[in-house]
């Protein structure tokens, strides 16, 4: 018979949108209990989710792929509506495309490994999570601040060029923080909030935010220059956004009802943009999975019968451009009163 584990608490699910005080807070650093060693650790993620993407890109911008090898869980089925029993691992390597076995337990279950570190844990089984193999719990389940310290957890230990790289440079951290705070908020959060609206009323409030935020970052990368969001320097803003503009086209503008515009005919700064990050600099397109992501859109009540879209073709355009001098956006007046209400995003403001 099965454990009988705990269920998650239903009122979590719009709190671990935004970091579940249920979490894990913990970091690989030299002089703390999780110290940087070559295979102790294990990393837990979906290619369908984008917080778990962005994880896992600052493991290949790094060279972390031998240091924390993965396991990676099934995009469907996900759960009941309180995330139970949450993302299912495949039998083997070879029954669901692109995920894996847990390589580390061989649980069927990603909850398994949670109650492995709170056998009374009732928060949401999220992905990605870091798991210490020598202590037996988990180090760090909150992508935004993995994707801070890892980029340097490994530094001396793991020989690579890219430790010099710096996502979160000094002269750059007051406009990251202040852009980080809204992007999150209406655009990487946004996205989800606008999806799942249950009401014709929330749905309308919740749509503007997210065109508001694509904007704002289609006049930063005109005016800062390019090819990044903050000009020649790439940072955890790119990541940031990245990970939910790569799914925008092919999975938000329809199953989200985002339809107000497209990446591809809207915004060509952004689409310029995610041409150079996913062409040109490894690390994006290697995580990067199409067709898992357009089966995240398996969601019972908006989409019942779990029909998997074939397009859009190609998933991301070729062609980038170094000077692109032409810049879109969404002029709907709502839209425009909130991209104006944004702060930050221009590298002559520091």
């Amino acid at each position: 018979m099965a454990p009988n584990y705990p269920r998650p608490d239903p009122s979590t699910v719009q709190q671990h949108l935004a970091g579940s005080a249920q979490s894990w807070h913990g970091q690989i650093t030299p002089d703390g209990p999780f110290q940087p060693e070559v295979g102790r650790y294990h990393m837990y993620i979906g290619l369908f989710c984008p917080f778990a993407h962005r994880a896992n890109i600052i493991r290949h911008l790094f060279n972390l792929q031998d240091a924390i090898p993965i396991s990676v869980v099934r995009a469907y089925p996900k759960g009941d509506e309180n995330g139970w029993p949450g993302w299912k691992f495949p039998a083997d390597d070879a029954e669901y495309p692109n995920a894996t076995v847990d390589h580390l337990f061989g649980s069927k279950y990603l909850h398994e490994v949670y109650f492995k570190a709170d056998p009374e844990y009732k928060g949401r089984y999220s992905v990605p999570v870091i798991w210490d193999k020598k202590t037996g719990t988990i180090v760090n389940n909150e992508s935004a601040e993995i994707m801070r310290w890892l980029q340097g957890a490994f530094q001396g230990v793991v020989d690579t060029k890219r430790q010099s790289m710096d996502l979160y440079p000094e002269r750059l951290r007051d406009v990251i923080d202040e852009v980080s705070e809204w992007m999150q908020s209406n655009l990487n959060r946004g996205v989800y909030q606008a999806g799942f609206a249950e009401t014709q009323e929330d749905y309308e409030k919740m749509v503007p935010p997210v065109f508001a935020a694509l904007n704002r970052v289609e006049k930063m990368i005109a005016q800062n220059g390019g090819p990044y969001l903050l000009g020649k320097t790439l940072t955890e803003l790119d990541v940031r956004a990245y990970v939910t503009i790569v799914r925008f086209d092919a999975v938000y503008v329809q199953h989200f009802k985002l339809q107000l515009g497209t990446v591809r005919h809207n915004y060509p700064q952004i689409n310029n943009w995610l041409k150079k990050l996913y062409f040109h600099v490894p690390g994006f397109k290697e995580t990067t999975d199409s067709s898992i992501s357009r089966k995240t859109i398996r969601h019972y009540s908006i989409n019942p019968k779990a029909i998997t879209p074939m397009g859009p073709y190609p998933y991301v355009e070729e062609g980038w451009r170094e000077n692109l001098d032409v810049v879109g956006g969404i002029e709907m007046e709502e839209v425009v009163d909130l991209e104006r209400q944004l702060k930050g995003g221009f590298i002559h403001q520091i």
